[in-house]
C-alpha cells in the first residue's frame, strides 16, 4: 500500500495533501469548538460556516507560498515544519478577524486551541510519514557504527538518517566525557565494546568518521578493529572535505592508514628552490611517480611545465588532468607543454631541452615491473641504461642546471634485470657528474609506492571481492613502502639539496621509508577490514584463502636500501645519502659499448653476462627469462655463430 501510494502521480499525490489538510482543518476548528462550549458542537448561525470556508481558502494559500506542497513529505525537514507553524498562525489571524467581520460565535480561547490542535495535525502528520517511511526503508538498510562522534561523525549519522542505505545505530569514540551520552538518538558507547555491540545490534560495517586524526592516530583504532572481522569505510580526509567533497563519500580503509606513519611537511624552500620561475621537464610524466610529480611541480609555480611522456593516450590525460588542476587551486602564469617522445633518442629529447631551455630535469621515465623486465631485457637494457644514459648526455648538451634520477630499493644487491639496469644507471649519472661541471647529477632511491601501477594492494582488494584466493609469492616477503605524494615531495627535495645546496653532484639520496613490511600480514589485515576472515588451518571455514605461489623470476624476499653501511644523514629527517662506489667515464663508457653491441645482435646471454661483470652487485636467482630468447630455443644466428668461432 505504502510503494503504490509514493508511486502515484505528483499531481494526484499533491490533491491528497490538499484535501487532507482541509479536513485537518475543519476537524480542528470543530473540536476546538467542542472543547471550548464542552458538548458536540453544532454551528449556530451561517456565519461560523462562511468564516470557516473562507479560512480554509485563506490557509491552504499560505501554505502553499510558503512551499509545503512542493516539499517532498518522506524527505520532510524540520525547518519545513516552520513552515507549517507560519501557515498555521497565519491561518489562526485570518480566523479570528474573519470572527468579527461575520459576528460568527467563535471564542478566542476556541481560535487559540485551534490553532494548536491544527499545527498537531497537519505538522505531525507529515512527520509521521516521514518517520514511517524511515522505519520501512530501515529494515532494509545496512546496520552501521560509527567511529567518532565528534562534529564529523554527527555530520555523517544526520546524512545517513535521512539516505536510504546505511542505518547508524550507535557513535562510538575514545572521549571518556562522552560516553552513555546520546546524539541524535544514537548512545555514544567507549571503543571496548565495539565487539560486544557488533553481536548484539547486528552492525555489519563501521563507518571511520575521524578525518582530522593523525595517521598514527588512525593506525592505532585500525589495529583496534582487525581482529573483529568487520568491514571497515571511511569518510574522506578533512583535505577532501575541505575541497568540497560530501562526508558521506564513504571509501575503503587506505593503506596508509595501515602503515600508520605520518608524512613530514614538506620544505617550502626545497619544493621551490629549483622549480619556483623555472623551466622544468619530467621524463615518464604519465606513470605513477611522474604524475604526481607534475602535480607537485605545478603546485610550485614554475615558469613552464614540459611533459615527456611516450604514450599517446597518458600524454594527452596528464595533460586534461593538471590544466583543470591549475584552475581549480587558481595557478597562474604556468606553462603546460605535452611533449611525445622516447628517451632513447638522444636527438629528440636534446631538441625539447634547448627549445623550451629547460633548466631542472626529473627522470621517472623507465620500466619498473620485475617480471615483464625479466621477460624483455633487451628493451629493459635499452630504455633503463641507454635512456637515462642518452637523456642525461642531451641534458649536458643543453645546459640543463640539475638532473635529478628517480631509483629503486631493487638498484641495491639487485637479483633481476631490473634493479640491476637502475644501478648502471645510478653509475652512468654517477660517471658523468665528475666527467663535466655543468650539469649537476643526483639519485633519489626509494623503495614501493602505494597506489601505482601494478601495486599489490588493488590487487589484493580485487582477490577479496572476488572471493579469493589473495595470491602472496611467499609468507616472509617484506617490502618498504611509502606515499606517492610523500615519495615525489621527498625527491624534489632531495634533488634541491644537491644541485644547488651543498651537494657536489653525483650523491645517492636514500629516503627514509620506515619499518618494512610483511606483505602475508598486509593481505591479512585487508581481509579482515573488509569484512572477511581468513581461511587457514586454524579456521577452515573462513571466507579468503592466502594462497602461495613463490617467487617470481628475479624476485628477492627482502628488499635494501643501502649497499653499504656508508651512510650520511642530512639536514631533512626522511633523506640521507649513500656514499658508495662508483667508476670513472672510461670504464663505464667500456661497459655501454658492450651492452649496445650485444642488444644490437641481440645477445641476450652476452648482455646478462656483461650485467652480472660489471659492478653492480648482480646476483640473479634465475637463469635467462628473456621470452624471445627462449622462444628461440637459445640458438644463436649463424652469422653470430661464426662471429663467436673466430673470436675463440
Amino acid at each position: 500500500m505504502t510503494d503504490y501510494l509514493f508511486n502515484l502521480p505528483r499531481s494526484i499525490k499533491i490533491a491528497i495533501a490538499y484535501v487532507t489538510d482541509v479536513l485537518f482543518l475543519i476537524f480542528a476548528l470543530w473540536f476546538a469548538l467542542s472543547i471550548r462550549f464542552e458538548t458536540i458542537y453544532v454551528p449556530p448561525s451561517n456565519g461560523v460556516w462562511v468564516a470557516a470556508a473562507i479560512m480554509i481558502v485563506v490557509s491552504l494559500a499560505t501554505f502553499n507560498v510558503l512551499g509545503l506542497y512542493r516539499a517532498i513529505t518522506r524527505y520532510i525537514s524540520y525547518r519545513a515544519l516552520f513552515s507549517v507553524g507560519l501557515g498555521v498562525a497565519a491561518s489562526a489571524a485570518s480566523l479570528l478577524l474573519l470572527r468579527d467581520i461575520f459576528s460568527a460565535a467563535i471564542p478566542a480561547s476556541a481560535v487559540i486551541t485551534y490553532g494548536l490542535i491544527a499545527l498537531l495535525l497537519i505538522g505531525g502528520s507529515r512527520l509521521l510519514v516521514r518517520a514511517s517511511v524511515h522505519r520501512t526503508s530501515a529494515a532494509d538498510r545496512e546496520r552501521v557504527l560509527i567511529y567518532g562522534a565528534g562534529s564529523s561523525g554527527r555530520q555523517l549519522a544526520q546524512a545517513l538518517l535521512s539516505g536510504t542505505e546505511y542505518k547508524p545505530v550507535a557513535f562510538v569514540d575514545d572521549d571518556t566525557t562522552l560516553h552513555r551520552s546520546t546524539m541524535l538518538g544514537l548512545t555514544v558507547y567507549p571503543p571496548t565494546e565495539v565487539a560486544n555491540l557488533l553481536s548484539k545490534k547486528s552492525i555489519s560495517k563501521i563507518l571511520l568518521a575521524i578525518p582530522s586524526a593523525s595517521l598514527t592516530e588512525r593506525k592505532k583504532v585500525l589495529e583496534y578493529i582487525e581482529p573483529l572481522a568487520v568491514q571497515v569505510l571511511t569518510i574522506p580526509g578533512m583535505a577532501d572535505l575541505v575541497s568540497g567533497q560530501q562526508i558521506d563519500t564513504l571509501e575503503e580503509v587506505r593503506v596508509e592508514d595501515l602503515l600508520g606513519r605520518d608524512p613530514v611537511p614538506p620544505r617550502e624552500h626545497l619544493m621551490d628552490r629549483n622549480i619556483h620561475g623555472k623551466v622544468v621537464l619530467v621524463t615518464g610524466a604519465g606513470g605513477s611517480i611522474g604524475l604526481e610529480l607534475c602535480r607537485q611541480i605545478l603546485r610550485c609555480s614554475p615558469k613552464t611545465l614540459v611533459l615527456y611522456e611516450l604514450s599517446e593516450y597518458s600524454l594527452y590525460a596528464i595533460n586534461e588532468e593538471l590544466q583543470n588542476l591549475a584552475i581549480q587551486e587558481s595557478i597562474e602564469g604556468v606553462n603546460i607543454v605535452p611533449i611525445m617522445g622516447t628517451i632513447q633518442r638522444r636527438n629528440r629529447v636534446e631538441a625539447v631541452m634547448r627549445a623550451f631551455a629547460v633548466q631542472t630535469v626529473y627522470h621517472a621515465a623507465a620500466y619498473k615491473h620485475v617480471p615483464m623486465v625479466e621477460y624483455n631485457i633487451v628493451e629493459a637494457v635499452r630504455n633503463n641504461v641507454f635512456g637515462t644514459w642518452h637523456t642525461a648526455e642531451a641534458a649536458i648538451n643543453a645546459a640543463v642546471e640539475s638532473f635529478v634520477l628517480v631509483s629503486t630499493d631493487k638498484a641495491v644487491r639487485p637479483t633481476n634485470v631490473m634493479g640491476a639496469t637502475k644501478r648502471m644507471a645510478e653509475l652512468v649519472l654517477q660517471a658523468l657528474a665528475k666527467r663535466q661541471f655543468l650539469t649537476c647529477f643526483c639519485m633519489v632511491r626509494f623503495g614501493n609506492v602505494l597506489g601505482s601501477s601494478g601495486s599489490v594492494v588493488p590487487k589484493f582488494r580485487e582477490q577479496i571481492k572476488a572471493g579469493g584466493p589473495v595470491t602472496v609469492t611467499d609468507p616472509e616477503i617484506t617490502r618498504y613502502f611509502m606515499t606517492i605524494p610523500e615519495a615525489s615531495q621527498l625527491v624534489i627535495q632531495a634533488g634541491a639539496m644537491s644541485c644547488n645546496g651543498k651537494g657536489t653532484g653525483g650523491e645517492v639520496f636514500v629516503l627514509d621509508m620506515g619499518e618494512p613490511v610483511k606483505i602475508e600480514r598486509l593481505a591479512r589485515k585487508l581481509i579482515r577490514l573488509m569484512g572477511k576472515s581468513v581461511k587457514d588451518e586454524k579456521k577452515p571455514n573462513g571466507d579468503i584463502e592466502i594462497a602461495y605461489s613463490g617467487l617470481r623470476p628475479g624476485e628477492k624476499l627482502f628488499e635494501e636500501l643501502l649497499i653499504g653501511d656508508n651512510v650520511q644523514k642530512t639536514a631533512h629527517p626522511r633523506i640521507m645519502t649513500a656514499l658508495e662506489a662508483d667508476l670513472s667515464w672510461p670504464k663505464v663508457e667500456e661497459i655501454l659499448q658492450n651492452l649496445d653491441m650485444y642488444c644490437h645482435e641481440f645477445r641476450i646471454s652476452d648482455v646478462h653476462r656483461i650485467l652480472c661483470e660489471a659492478p653492480l652487485g648482480f646476483a640473479p636467482t634465475d637463469g635467462i627469462s628473456d621470452l624471445v630468447w627462449n622462444a628461440s630455443g637459445k640458438a644463436l644466428p649463424k652469422k653470430q655463430q661464426r662471429n663467436e668461432k673466430e673470436r675463440g
